[in-house]
């Protein structure tokens, strides 16, 4: 096939497929790091503010049940929408300029239409959920009011996610950085404003973290609608394109099924947590923001192969492809380590930005400890699946985990945690299950993948 004569200038000097690799992967990793950094900052203003101004009920309102069921019904749209930046990489990549553009408007459309259906879905169920999940009486009330408020953002929050999905495709890793930095400011200052001067509690905190999901919303439609390259966005044009969300929905469905597993597995999780006290709840959200810190550079060297992936596979250069891998796993290995050390050293004092209960900053150091030193037994899980999510082979990988985590990860809570119900015995599924999966995609990364079995991408691809 010929390709498209408007492919961008940009693409004919592409240094993601020409550039030096280390390079490339850092210059692509640190924007998105910082990125999630504010993500998270944000996020975690939440928990900080309530916690410190409204209580420790506030504090685990906002971040342990909710946070899971939050996750379990956004995580399953933001991985199927993970199809399209594996599309878009590809197609840049490839230079094909048409498809690049025909793939943004369906996937801007489709995380439209998403996000109302969610929304509508999240505010329904949220109190029966947490019902469900065994949420004590007394966070119950401040759980669904705080959940109900962030599903009225969804529509922000998703929009955001998929146009910074975009323009990471096309490797542009900083402007979504830049947002990000707007939006958590947004959000911190409207926290203290609610919270601390109009003494609106939870409520307070929700809704200033839907104004500044919007916020970021509308920063990433800006540039999309602003840009004269082939990414550009015509909000005229929006249009669902069925061949075009079959290609995204049979990558993305794969990794969407798979944060549903993750999720449903955390939820059972978090009931078991739920059964420990309030003391419990408080130390574990907290434990989850502290964390946090890991998941974020992880999550950015999986985004980084992902998008480095595609762009060479779907340019052909396969050796590239290998190279790239192996330097992202051993920056991915050398930056846990680091990180493990300093988190099980200085770690607990970060709990004093939470809360000043001394049981709860007890119990939450005794997590800490106990699984900041499993955290390498994740590493190969996120780059491996990263890097088999760029080429399209995504369907094994889901399996994979669904099996070696979020099966294994239940059946351990139902079996072992009755005969120890102690905290211990709950957070030892972590890194059980992480060592398990690693070990597994391991052997089908190397033997059995997509990669072992094409040269280049599939004729599928190439043809109109």
């Amino acid at each position: 096939m010929t390709k498209n004569t408007q492919s961008i200038s940009a693409m004919e000097h592409n240094k993601i497929t020409e550039g030096v690799i280390w390079q490339q992967l850092l210059l692509f990793f640190f924007p998105i790091l910082f990125g999630t950094f504010f993500q998270q900052l944000y996020n975690t203003a939440d928990a900080v503010i309530v916690g410190r101004f409204v209580g420790k009920e506030a504090l685990a309102a906002v971040g342990g049940p909710t946070a899971t069921i939050i996750n379990l019904l956004v995580g399953f749209f933001v991985g199927l929408s993970s199809g399209a930046t594996v599309i878009i990489s590809q197609y840049y990549g490839a230079k094909y300029g048409k498809k690049v553009s025909r793939a943004v408007h369906t996937a801007i459309a489709f995380s439209i239409l998403g996000a109302i259906v969610l929304m509508i879905i999240g505010i329904a169920i949220a109190p029966f959920a947490l019902t469900a999940m065994g949420t004590p009486d007394e966070i119950l009330d401040y759980a669904v009011l705080y959940m109900r408020i962030y599903f009225l953002g969804l529509i922000g929050n998703l929009i955001y996610n998929m146009g910074a999905g975009i323009l990471r495709a096309i490797g542009d890793s900083k402007r979504p950085l830049y947002f990000l930095i707007a939006s958590c400011f947004t959000n911190i200052v409207l926290d203290l404003l609610f919270v601390l001067v109009f003494h609106m509690g939870v409520k307070g905190a929700a809704i200033a973290t839907i104004i500044s999901q919007y916020v970021s919303a509308f920063l990433v439609l800006f540039v999309l609608m602003r840009t004269r390259e082939s990414y550009h966005l015509d909000l005229k044009a929006l249009a669902i394109d069925p061949r075009m969300v079959k290609r995204i929905v049979r990558i993305g469905f794969p990794a969407g099924l798979q944060s549903v597993m993750y999720s449903i597995s955390n939820i059972i999780i978090q009931a078991s947590v739920n059964s420990l006290g309030t003391d419990t709840i408080a130390a574990w959200t907290a434990y989850g923001k502290i964390d946090s810190v890991f998941w974020m550079i992880l999550n950015a060297f999986g985004i980084s192969i992902t998008t480095f992936v595609g762009q060479n596979y779907g340019a052909g250069k396969k050796d590239r492809v290998y190279k790239g891998l192996h330097v992202c796993m051993a920056m991915s290995f050398i930056s846990t380590i680091l990180l493990s050390t300093v988190l099980y050293l200085g770690g607990s004092y970060v709990y004093l930005l939470f809360t000043t209960d001394q049981a709860v900053i007890q119990k939450g150091t005794e997590i800490l400890r106990y699984l900041v030193p499993t955290f390498i037994t994740y590493v190969c899980i996120e780059i491996y699946s990263g890097a088999l999510r760029g080429v399209g082979d995504c369907w094994i990988p889901m399996i994979i985990v669904s099996l070696g985590v979020c099966a294994l990860r239940v059946l351990w809570i139902w079996i072992a945690v009755p005969l120890n119900p102690v905290i211990q015995t709950v957070i030892f599924s972590y890194p059980l299950t992480w060592t398990i999966t690693s070990v597994l995609f391991f052997f089908y990364f190397n033997w059995f993948s997509r990669l072992k079995r094409h040269r280049l991408p599939p004729i599928s691809f190439r043809k109109k």
